[in-house]
């Protein structure tokens, strides 16, 4: 039996765009509405799963609490750890690492960040967390509130893109996207 999960993206967060990563940002007024405006059409939803970083889990349980929904927090659908570039801009490390940035946004699973988490050892942690949600809740709906690395490694996966485009899937904040995971562990874009 498939699981139907639900992919919202943290909105806008109050130090703002660039790498946000581990760091543990809280949301800006137009990032809680962006959220809420993604979720109006939303659901009916069985359960909420999150990463515990404020930006994802203070709304979920917002979201929780109004639709009366439990709550669980998962830190293996944190962001990937950017390491040495946390909290930079792609803007600022073209000026100090351009050479190091393009090899990363050429081949991210081929170039790590310095004092960074490989991308394979992400999409393993990513991967595993969605295959426990599949094996725990198969048949249910679940709204899975997350990050755009994390939504971008489970699009990529169920387009079929090759590796060395992950980082060209587009994930605007606040993005509601709709994936199915089969008994099998396969994705698939849509419900």
């Amino acid at each position: 039996m498939s699981l139907r999960l639900d992919l919202l993206r943290h909105g806008e967060t109050e130090l703002g765009g660039g790498l946000r990563g581990s760091l543990d940002d809280a949301l800006t007024a137009n990032g809680w509405t962006q959220m809420r405006a993604a979720v109006v059409e939303g659901g009916p939803w069985d359960r909420i799963v999150s990463s515990p970083l404020q930006r994802c889990a203070r709304f979920a349980a917002e979201l929780g609490e109004q639709l009366n929904l439990s709550v669980h927090l998962d830190k293996d659908l944190q962001e990937l750890h950017f390491g040495a570039w946390e909290g930079q801009s792609a803007a600022a490390l073209m000026e100090t690492d351009a050479e190091a940035l393009g090899l990363f946004w050429a081949d991210p699973y081929g170039f790590t960040p310095p004092q960074g988490e490989p991308v394979s050892a992400f999409s393993s942690r990513v991967l595993a967390a969605v295959a426990r949600l599949q094996a725990a809740y198969a048949g249910e709906r679940i709204l899975l509130v997350s990050h755009g690395g994390v939504m971008r490694l489970l699009l990529a996966q169920a387009r079929g893109l090759p590796r060395e485009q992950l980082l060209n899937v587009e994930v605007a904040h606040g993005a509601l996207f709709a994936l199915t995971v089969a008994a099998s562990g396969a994705l698939k874009e849509g419900h």
